[in-house]
């Protein structure tokens, strides 16, 4: 691992796997670790080249940041991703379990087809990903994964996502008692309403007037609650679920 390049930065010299970070939200938290000089490994599923072109534009800025395809569904590719990342980096201090996706239908038209899809990458794929993070990370690291504020609101045709973003946060609760013997954090995020791929535009003008911003977040919103916690700043904060929703829940 190369030193840092400036020690005022919060995760200079630090090295960071963020899986699922080709866009949207872990894009953010990307590029937001590699201003802090973070050096980081980021996975992907489909989206190539919008991964290559993310690694290209850090790099043009003096950072790293190696792609890796994988796929959270698996827990083969998962057990990969992490040995790909520790040979890139010479070892992790910092995982983000970010990828995520969903169906949206009403609870009474879910198939057993979606619950396994859903399940499989969401709770089974983050708990396989926490499982190798807790082996992996270093004594003093950061665990952070991504749930939603959609586990704490009233909402219809999501019970698949937030079923399995639920069962996440339990994990994160169970595993920071387990591990924080090791100076090791482990906390959830939770975003609001954020201008992704998983917002549909029908519903921006009611998200938006949903805060008391009266706005949707943004990727990079997110991203800092992202950064404090990876930071020697978030030392003293683990089993948490940090709300990063502009005020919406």
């Amino acid at each position: 691992m190369s030193g840092p390049r400036n020690s005022s930065l919060p995760l200079a010299g630090k090295t960071a796997l963020v899986i699922g970070g080709s866009r949207g939200i872990g894009r953010a938290i990307v590029e937001r670790f590699a201003a802090d000089e973070a050096l980081i490994a980021f996975s992907y599923v489909e989206r190539e080249q919008a991964a290559t072109e993310l690694a290209e534009a850090i790099a043009h800025r003096g950072g790293r940041a190696v792609p890796l395809k994988a796929d959270l569904a698996s827990s083969k590719e998962i057990r990969a991703l992490f040995d790909d990342a520790e040979k890139a980096l010479g070892g992790l201090d910092i995982v983000v379990v970010n990828a995520a996706i969903a169906v949206i239908k009403p609870m009474i038209e879910l198939s057993d087809e979606d619950f396994d899809r859903v399940f499989a990458v969401n709770a089974k794929g983050a708990f396989v990903a926490l499982q190798e993070a807790a082996r992996r990370v270093r004594n003093g690291g950061r665990i952070i994964v991504t749930s939603t504020g959609g586990t704490q609101m009233l909402m219809t045709q999501t019970a698949l996502y937030l079923g399995s973003k639920g069962a996440v946060e339990q994990f994160v609760r169970v595993l920071a008692r387990e591990i924080g013997p090791r100076g090791v954090t482990v906390n959830a995020v939770s975003p609001g309403y954020t201008d992704t791929e998983l917002l549909p535009a029908r519903d921006r003008a009611v998200a938006a007037a949903s805060s008391p911003f009266n706005r949707v977040g943004q990727p990079e919103d997110v991203a800092e609650a992202f950064a404090f916690l990876a930071g020697e700043s978030g030392r003293w904060i683990t089993g948490q679920n940090i709300a990063a929703g502009g005020g919406v829940f």
